[in-house]
């Protein structure tokens, strides 16, 4: 009774400690882990990479894969590259075994864990936001070597009445033949599967299995069998976390659930050359380090047979789940609410497509064309699905670089509801060319019109398909910096023309030269235009971040002051 309490408050203690490590080191890493997982994807090799290194320092491939997915669905990433930073994060992942096998199984560190978990709780309790979190993930580093040690004494037990001859024997074993030894083996494969459905965590149960090896309960075979099952035990999960959730997410699921499937397959094929091979290194290397380093090989080697397939295993698991989705809907995906960072830059993209196809249908209209009600709605209800996707952040950003970001991008937002809402009032706008006297009016707001759409369009097309690493920031080149000026330039022109329109205009009702209904029609679509013009240039200098250009004229006021009146 008493091994059994032992070996399952180590494993409770070791998950405990592996989920407040974690959490202290997502928080340590904060807006980081995004920005670098999206900036290091350029390429599934490299995403591969930079995933195995993200996760082996958060030691969490579920934060990993959340993100990925929230990247994703934004567009920031395309699909292939979300699958290179999966793949890596499963390369990652496999850190936990080598500490365990290095450290946890090796070193009684009991004592020295339990100052360090009070130091590290006092300075979670007691200190600020990264001090905190620096705790937390050392005050969870020091439960999972607690409980590991809890575990060894446990499996030291249970070594007293458990050999590794009371076992299936595996393929590979001396003296095992074929038949007996396959069984052997697919028994413990799915011993291993069941043990991290269980704990809901891979690095837990290869855990026990190291731990288990360490105390001779089990031979170096039976251990490399349990982990096969181990890390295909560690799709279920994924495959219950995609029940219900966006097409991105499941494909994402279901990559990851093939990936280890294949990875299992290939090891249980290769696992009597691998059982041979790991028994004529035994004199030089001890069976813990064996057994991490096969857990490590295990995933590497599935990552190096898919990874040059990426784009055909992309076209399978695509056709597996065809998506349903809009554009919209995908963008919008609400698993990027999860990550602030991910959130605003794809509201940011969004809006920045709808004032792209915006301005472009009135730069049609002020050439004759007309625009219709379907439009006005379509960007209407685009832009407030943004507000309403914005409204679902329960976690705000947290540097004052992307509070200022999120500010700026719900300034753009409200200037493109405004540009939406004007043409959407009666249309009037529809006859500008027509029944404005002065067609300068007509020809200044097409200028702003043109250089919006530009903006948007760049803006837009920011994504992840070219090679170069994608960035979650402010991209302004010369180009764009001069189509901005260019639409401030205009705004600010057709603003004082507009007053001077006005005045005319009214003045030419007393000398007969026109009737009041048409003088005032004049003036509203004068004053349609000016507004047309200002919200399109303030909505695209928002989504560069140049919301401080200031207009000479005192047309608008500055960033600054934009942010302290919202607020």
């Amino acid at each position: 009774m008493s091994t059994a309490v032992a070996i399952l408050g180590g494993i409770g203690l070791f998950l405990l400690g592996m989920t407040v490590m974690t959490d202290g080191l997502k928080a340590l890493a904060g807006s980081a882990l995004r920005t670098v997982l999206g900036k290091a994807a350029a390429t599934p090799l490299s995403g591969v990479f930079w995933g195995a290194i993200v996760t082996l320092l958060v030691q969490s491939s579920s934060a990993v894969t959340m993100t990925t997915i929230g990247l994703v669905s934004a567009g920031l990433l395309t699909f292939p590259q979300g699958l290179g930073l999966v793949f890596g994060a499963n390369v990652g992942t496999t850190g936990t075994a080598w500490l365990v096998a290095l450290i946890g199984v090796r070193v009684s560190l009991s004592t020295y864990a339990l100052p360090i978990i009070f130091l590290g709780a006092l300075a979670k309790l007691l200190g600020g936001r990264r001090i905190a979190a620096a705790g937390g993930a050392l005050a969870g580093f020091a439960l999972v070597l607690y409980g590991l040690t809890t575990l060894q004494q446990g499996m030291g037990g249970l070594a007293e009445t458990l050999h590794p001859s009371d076992l299936p024997a595996v393929l590979g074993t001396p003296g095992v033949g074929r038949i007996d030894g396959s069984i052997g083996l697919m028994s413990l494969v799915v011993v291993g599967v069941a043990m991290t459905a269980v704990m809901q965590s891979s690095s837990a149960s290869i855990a026990v299995t190291i731990s288990a090896f360490y105390a001779g309960a089990l031979g170096l075979e039976q251990g490399a069998a349990l982990i096969i099952g181990q890390n295909i035990g560690t799709a279920t999960s994924s495959a219950l976390a995609a029940i219900g959730a966006s097409t991105t997410a499941k494909r994402l699921a279901v990559a990851y659930v093939l990936f280890k499937l294949i990875a299992a397959l290939i090891a249980i094929v290769a696992f009597p050359v691998t059982a041979r091979l790991m028994q004529a290194v035994t004199p030089s290397l001890d069976g813990m380090t064996l057994l991490a380093a096969y857990h490590t090989a295990y995933n590497v080697v599935g990552v190096a047979v898919l990874l040059p397939a990426t784009r055909w295993f992309t076209r399978i698991v695509e056709q597996l789940l065809p998506s349903r989705q809009t554009a919209l809907q995908r963008a919008l995906d609400p698993s990027a609410l999860a990550s602030p960072v991910i959130a605003i830059e794809t509201a940011r993209r969004v809006i920045a497509r709808v004032l792209c196809k915006t301005t472009a249908s009135v730069c049609a209209m002020l050439s004759g064309g007309t625009l219709s009600s379907v439009q006005h709605s379509e960007a209407a209800g685009a832009l407030l699905e943004v507000r309403a996707f914005l409204s679902e952040l329960r976690e705000g950003p947290e540097t004052d670089a992307e509070r200022l970001r999120l500010t700026a991008t719900l300034h753009a937002l409200d200037h493109s509801l405004r540009l939406v809402e004007i043409l959407t009032e009666g249309n009037s706008a529809g006859h500008t060319a027509q029944t404005t006297a002065n067609l300068r009016a007509a020809e200044l707001c097409a200028r702003a019109m043109r250089a919006a759409q530009a903006i948007g369009s760049s803006i837009a097309s920011e994504s992840a398909l070219s090679k170069k690493a994608v960035s979650i920031g402010w991209i302004v080149s010369t180009e764009i910096a001069a189509a901005l000026d260019d639409a401030g330039a205009a705004s600010s022109e057709l603003e004082a023309l507009q007053r001077n329109h006005r005045a005319a205009t009214l003045a030419s009702v007393g000398q007969g030269e026109t009737t009041a209904v048409e003088a005032l029609t004049r003036i509203d679509t004068a004053r349609r235009l000016d507004q047309l013009a200002h919200h399109a240039w303030r909505s695209a200098a928002h989504l560069l971040g140049r919301g401080a250009i200031a207009d000479q004229s005192g047309h608008d006021m500055n960033f600054a002051d934009e942010t302290q009146s919202a607020s």
